[in-house]
């Protein structure tokens, strides 16, 4: 059965740093794409950014560029985000999804979901 979970999120102060991972299993995650997305309290869900199966990454969501950086570990069957510089307005829940290549934002063309994990920034 294909399953994605992630894990590692939590609450930190702003400008503290945190990493989330999205292990799957029931398939190999190096033919696909993986993104990252994430949804706050009474908000759309968004593209946050995605990794394609050749570890090329982009960035959909232009307030975390520069801040949030995608890798993948094959070995470990595992996607990882890292967030750095969190911010008030990084608090959501987030989720990662995967599909065949290419990277899209939108989440309608993912077909696997983990159930997210919530990452919540304040003082």
């Amino acid at each position: 059965q294909l399953q994605l979970v992630e894990s590692g999120g939590g609450l930190v102060q702003p400008g503290q740093s945190l990493r989330l991972s999205c292990a799957a299993s029931g398939f190999t995650l190096d033919y696909y794409a993986i993104a990252w997305f994430h949804q706050a309290p009474g908000k759309e869900r968004e593209g946050v950014i995605c990794i394609s199966s050749a570890d090329s990454s982009t960035a959909f969501a232009d307030s975390v560029k520069g801040r949030f950086t995608i890798s993948r570990d094959n070995a470990k069957n595992t996607v990882y985000l890292q967030m750095s510089s969190l911010k008030p307005e990084d608090t959501a829940v987030y989720y990662c999804a995967s599909k065949r290549d290419p990277c899209r934002p939108r989440g309608r063309l993912y077909p696997h979901w983990g159930q997210g994990t919530q990452v919540t920034v304040s003082s």
